[in-house]
C-alpha cells in the first residue's frame, strides 16, 4: 500500500494544449498552413480552483502569440496586483476544448487551470483519485443548464 505525502494529498494536476485560436482561423482560411499554428502542450498543470482564469507564464503566452486585451487587479497571496490578460487561446484538456482569456504569469512560474475554463468544460477536480473528472454534458445527466 503506497502513502502519499501531506504535498500530495488533494493535488490534482493534468494535461493541457494551449493553442492561438487567430492561427487556427488564419489556417482554416488557408492563409497559414496548418503546421504554422502556435501551440504547445503543457505536462503537470496544477487544477487550481482558488484561481478564476487560466494562468499562463509569461514565456509561453510569448510563443503562443496572443495578443492583450485588457489589464486588471487580481488577488495574490502578497497582495493586490495588476496583470496583463491575452485573450483567443484555445484551451484543450481532457478532450474538451474551448476559447478563454488567460491571465500572465511572471516568467517560470508553473500554468495554473483556474475556474472558468474547468466549469465551462464541464470538469471537476476528484481530489480523492487525483485527476479530472468529466462531468456528462448530453442527455438527462447533462451538467449544462439554463434557466
Amino acid at each position: 500500500m503506497s502513502t502519499k505525502t501531506s504535498e500530495e494529498m488533494g493535488k490534482v494536476t493534468t494535461t493541457i494544449t494551449v493553442s492561438n485560436r487567430v492561427d487556427q482561423i488564419l489556417a482554416e482560411r488557408g492563409f497559414i498552413p496548418a503546421n504554422e499554428i502556435r501551440s504547445i502542450t503543457l505536462q503537470d498543470v496544477l487544477v487550481d480552483t482558488g484561481a478564476t482564469r487560466l494562468c499562463l507564464p509569461a514565456e509561453i503566452i510569448r510563443q503562443l502569440g496572443v495578443t492583450v486585451k485588457e489589464e486588471i487587479e487580481v488577488k495574490t497571496a502578497v497582495g493586490i496586483s495588476k496583470v496583463r490578460v491575452f485573450k483567443d487561446v484555445v484551451l484543450s484538456v481532457e478532450e474538451r476544448e474551448g476559447t478563454y482569456t488567460c491571465v500572465e504569469l511572471p516568467e517560470g512560474q508553473d500554468p495554473l487551470l483556474g475556474l472558468i475554463p474547468l466549469e465551462d468544460l464541464a470538469l471537476e477536480p476528484d481530489l480523492k483519485n487525483q485527476r479530472l473528472r468529466k462531468l456528462p454534458v448530453e442527455g438527462k445527466d447533462t451538467y449544462h443548464t439554463v434557466m
